[in-house]
């Protein structure tokens, strides 16, 4: 088992790995949806709901010890009166 990293640190490579390898494939067609990724092996999924993403997530990577979830289109996964960061969003 992977020794987990500081919050900070996760944060950062999964945002790395959603930019580089995992947005242009479900911007245009998940929208809202949440994806959930194995810092450590860089694989994801994408669900519905932030518990959806880290059940789906932990059958395929039971051993994932940094999981970092994105709300598709949007600054952060949980917003208070915040809105999307699509340009059509409105």
């Amino acid at each position: 088992m992977t020794a987990r990293r500081p919050p900070a640190e996760t944060a950062r490579l999964g945002e790395a790995i959603y930019e580089r390898d995992i947005r242009r494939q479900v911007e245009s067609d998940h929208h809202g949806a949440i994806v959930a990724i194995d810092i450590n092996s860089g694989d994801w999924v994408v669900a519905d709901t932030v518990l959806g993403a880290a059940e789906r997530l932990r059958e395929r990577q039971p051993e994932a010890t940094d999981v970092w979830s994105v709300r598709v289109g949007h600054r952060a996964v949980y917003s208070f009166a915040g809105s999307s960061v699509r340009s059509d969003a409105g």
